[in-house]
């Protein structure tokens, strides 16, 4: 039987338009002004918007530093994402040392496969560069893992410049797109030892540690290199104006970058860092927290579609027993803070509401533009005939609050504790099912992989 959502408005980039929408098959089949419903399962979607299922691109599930295992795996963190909207997920299958990728990707399979409530799909994160890893890029991208992860901070992950730069060689030649972690390692980790060896030992010295210029620095190293190795790059997790500053002078020299930023460097400022009782523990993130200018600049550059595409660095650490551990010293406080569930109720909120963006930009931010980068689009990020049906019914007349209480992230809080949201999903479509009514998940485990073809490097920038 197929199914009907009539009386809606359907919103995409490049516009808006009330419109009736018809799936067949687990995909989008006719998109019309009045479609007859004889025979069609309807759901009435008078007052909602309709939009393209969102993708979160940056999240890490089931993930161990070492000294913690993420709050969300798989399970609880597809459940929190498909309950706000999200219909895929791209997460981070991490190589370890001495580990092969193909055993990475396998590895993520395992936690992820016949788990998932949404959709998913990998970046492979490559912490130990040889000869025989790159020789595995190809089989990579046979895989369907089409986007690969680097890191210029932490000493057990990150990579060397010039492995940075034969590796984006290395993809650039398969047509994939490379996210980096910009920090600068070096300087991370001597800072954060003076600020130890002063006595400096609370969460308050975790921002101090890590201040706009260590981004900045190592975003302009990482475009340089990306420019002279003519490989299109992408920016993970954007935190700083003078970051963004970097951004906009390798672009006036026509070089191809592409930008996401999150939702609380949007949202919260480095002023969360000075709360007593150790609560600040809970916003200890890296990048982390800035000043409200770097927000106003982060907000100004979503309305100019300067920033591409908006995901949460979901990394979700319980406050007791996990954050914690660094009670006595913020240096082993578990990086990370939850988010998957509620990015798109922020950003509609205090992004659409509030006149920050239009709808049309989040339809592109939190889904288009980030199908595009990373070689979903159309099958996801769609609203055409033959995309797949994963369809947000929004109700923009909900209101409500954001409590740790009510969510699915297993995780002991949430940052938007207490923060009031307009809008919400009145309905979730994966592939054609419907999977959420009314902010409760109705089918779980849905989950299929997303095989990924070659990034299209949209949208361009010059």
């Amino acid at each position: 039987m197929s199914k009907i959502i009539k009386g809606g408005t359907i919103v995409t980039p490049k516009g808006s338009f009330a419109a009736d929408l018809r799936i067949e098959d687990n995909k989008i089949a006719e998109i019309a002004e009045q479609l007859p419903a004889d025979g069609a399962e309807v759901l009435d979607a008078t007052g909602c918007l309709l939009f393209p299922g969102f993708i979160d691109a940056h999240t890490h599930f089931d993930m161990s530093t070492g000294t913690a295992l993420t709050a969300d795996n798989f399970h609880s963190g597809t459940r929190g994402a498909i309950v706000g909207g999200t219909t895929t997920i791209v997460d981070f299958a991490t190589q370890e040392k001495g580990e092969t990728l193909v055993q990475a990707l396998k590895n993520w399979h395992a936690k992820a496969d016949g788990v998932s409530s949404c959709d998913y799909a990998f970046h492979m994160a490559i912490s130990d560069w040889n000869p025989s890893v790159r020789n595995e890029i190809d089989t990579m991208v046979a895989e369907g893992v089409t986007s690969f992860k680097l890191y210029l901070a932490y000493d057990n992950l990150r990579v060397s410049d010039g492995e940075l730069y034969e590796i984006l060689k290395c993809v650039r030649d398969v047509h994939g797109i490379i996210g980096v972690h910009c920090e600068n390692g070096d300087l991370v980790n001597e800072m954060i030892a003076e600020k130890r060896a002063a006595g400096e030992l609370t969460p308050a010295a975790h921002p101090a540690s890590r201040p706009d210029f260590v981004e900045a620095e190592a975003v302009s190293r990482y475009l340089y290199i990306a420019e002279a190795s003519d490989a299109p790059v992408n920016i993970v997790h954007l935190s700083t104006k003078l970051g963004f500053d970097e951004v906009l002078k390798a672009r006036a020299k026509g070089q191809k970058v592409y930008v996401e930023t999150c939702p609380h460097y949007l949202m919260l400022d480095e002023s969360r860092y000075n709360l007593e009782n150790f609560e600040s523990a809970k916003y200890v993130c890296s990048p982390p927290l800035r000043k409200k200018e770097d927000q106003q600049c982060l907000w100004t550059a979503l309305k100019n579609n300067d920033i591409d595409t908006v995901s949460t660095d979901h990394c979700s650490f319980n406050f007791k027993k996990q954050k914690e551990q660094g009670r006595d010293d913020f240096s082993k406080i578990p990086n990370g803070m939850p988010g998957v569930e509620h990015r798109p109720a922020v950003m509609y909120t205090y992004g659409v509401c509030e006149n920050r963006i239009t709808k049309e930009q989040m339809a592109a931010q939190l889904s288009e533009n980030t199908a595009r980068l990373f070689g979903m689009y159309p099958q996801k990020g769609a609203m055409l005939a033959g995309s797949d049906a994963d369809i947000v019914v929004w109700d923009p007349s909900f209101k409500g609050t954001i409590t740790a209480q009510h969510m699915q992230q297993n995780v002991d809080y949430t940052p938007y504790e207490g923060l009031a949201v307009t809008g919400r999903p009145k309905a979730v479509f994966l592939r054609g099912q419907q999977v959420v009514q009314d902010g409760e998940v109705i089918a779980e485990h849905c989950g299929a992989y997303v095989h990924r073809h070659e990034s299209e490097y949209y949208p361009q920038h010059g």
